[in-house]
């Protein structure tokens, strides 16, 4: 494949070049969503954020679980922004949410291959690059993963993220700035990172830094107004070690608590990243704006050490914004330079790189789906089998109705009834539990309504009535038998109405 910068020759210059790219753009969709498990509708932390949007659309959802998906949801635009989306174009959310997926991918190629295009000297090192992005795996101790399978706003803010970065690289910092705009309405944390990043990355490469410390003030007049008396207000209080114990579980909040496998993981990306870079430099390959990046992207390092001692503190902010996620950005750096060492710093085939990367990538998700998940699809648009009949027959009562089902349904079915059905919920586990580490109240509220149900296997009857009367719930789910109303019932599971 011809060398980037020779004769302006770019994929597009080539005959069928374009027809070559766009089915490397469907390869990775496929192999990204074949790694992760193939792309499943409402499971894991979209059981948070369909619930939101579908409060945005239908004000009457949800009376009861309000407070809970206010937590999270009232610092962020994502709920708003994919509802707006939803009114122009399907209120269908089942296909919206797929539609969204595979645009984040697709958005996430974008910023891998412009990156790639700028770095690298050989298209068959962008295509490595890419198949080597198909992988996921996760980030450690870090609660996220490289990739997701199902719409994250996470994942789309990272991809608007990479495209800034990109952006940066070609020398055009403003537009750069433009698309962490873009990321910031859907994922604040994410994007604060990369702001971050690109923030130093711009002030070590500029050449007239006065704007861009007046621009600095402005953000931290903003900050100020905003811990003081806008949207973070409260935020840098101290986490009472009652607070503390109901988030216990998270420990990938706490980075004190990791065992040292966990911090040489997270810091072996610092080495690779700097003797790639200074070999690149010493070859005179390196950018200014190369320069800047790499400055950028371990001042991320500094940033997470400085927000490790605040959370040594408990800061309640420190702990939120969980900075552990930094090493994702650090993970996509360090891979960026590995499959540029592999593919041309090495001297080896870069094709044969590209054609490597691949075969693992296909290998590695062909095992995920027909070992690991033998019965999965690689697309599951809907909530299947019994659960999803279930979902189906809640859907038909009351908005304000209230339901008691296992907290860990949404791991035992794959997604919550939040999801899947829009109703409320006494309690799920997992999310609520993580949703707490926001609000003090819903912290509580969740441990307190974990230790009521206790076993949940073990209730009884009278158990069940009595937390119905208490909290003025209507229905109960459960796989067992009961001498209670049978209202429906889909193979093994059950719903009982609660007199």
């Amino acid at each position: 494949m011809d060398h980037l910068g020779a004769r302006g020759s770019g994929l597009g210059a080539r005959s069928g070049g374009v027809l070559l790219y766009f089915l490397a753009l469907v390869a990775f969709v496929l192999l990204a969503t074949a790694n992760s498990a193939g792309y499943r509708y409402g499971a894991s932390d979209l059981a948070f954020y369909g619930p939101a949007v579908m409060r945005q659309l239908d004000p009457d959802l949800f009376p009861r679980d309000r407070p809970v998906l206010d937590a999270q949801a009232k610092l962020t635009f994502m709920d708003e922004t994919v509802a707006a989306v939803a009114r122009r174009t399907t209120t269908h959310l089942p296909s919206l949410f797929l539609g969204l997926y595979i645009a984040t991918l697709v958005l996430l190629a974008a910023g891998v291959t412009a990156i790639g295009k700028t770095l690298y000297r050989h298209w068959w090192t962008v295509f490595a690059l890419l198949a080597a992005f198909t992988i996921r795996h996760a980030i450690t101790k870090s609660g996220t993963n490289s990739l997701e399978g199902y719409f994250h706003p996470r994942q789309l803010a990272f991809a608007f993220g990479l495209i800034a970065i990109a952006t940066f690289l070609r020398g055009r910092p403003l537009l750069a700035a433009l698309a962490l705009v873009g990321a910031g309405s859907l994922h604040p944390t994410t994007t604060l990172w990369f702001a971050v990043w690109l923030g130093v990355a711009i002030f070590a490469t500029a050449r007239v830094r006065w704007p861009f410390v007046a621009a600095g003030a402005a953000l931290g007049l903003a900050g100020w107004w905003a811990f003081a008396f806008g949207p973070l207000a409260g935020r840098l209080t101290l986490m009472d070690p009652e607070w503390l114990d109901a988030l216990a579980g998270k420990d990938y909040l706490f980075p004190l608590r990791w065992p040292l496998a966990a911090w040489l993981a997270n810091l072996a990306y610092v080495p690779i990243i700097v003797l790639a870079y200074r070999r690149r430099a010493a070859s005179g390959l390196a950018s200014r704006a190369e320069q800047g990046m790499v400055i950028g992207c371990l001042a991320l390092v500094a940033v997470f050490f400085v927000a490790l001692v605040l959370n040594a503190t408990r800061v309640a902010l420190a702990i939120q914004l969980q900075p552990a996620r930094i090493f994702w950005m650090l993970d996509f750096t360090a891979t960026v330079y590995l499959v540029w060492a592999l593919a041309e710093g090495l001297n080896m085939r870069p094709a044969i790189v590209a054609g490597i990367l691949a075969v693992l990538a296909l290998m590695r998700g062909a095992y995920v789906m027909r070992v690991e998940f033998p019965n999965r699809p690689l697309f599951e648009t809907a909530v299947p089998g019994d659960w999803g009949r279930v979902a189906g027959w809640v859907q038909s009562t009351p908005k304000d109705s209230g339901w008691l089902a296992d907290p860990m349904h949404a791991v035992h079915y794959g997604t919550s009834l939040r999801m899947a059905a829009a109703r409320d919920v006494f309690v799920e586990g997992t999310k609520d539990a993580a949703i707490g580490m926001y609000d003090r109240t819903i912290a509580f509220r969740t441990r307190d309504r974990l230790r009521e149900l206790g076993d949940f296997s073990a209730l009884s009857v009278e158990q069940i009535q009595a937390l119905g009367h208490r909290y003025g719930l209507d229905y109960f789910i459960s796989e067992q038998q009961y001498s209670l109303p049978l209202a429906f019932e889909a193979g093994a599971v059950r719903i009982y109405r609660i007199p």
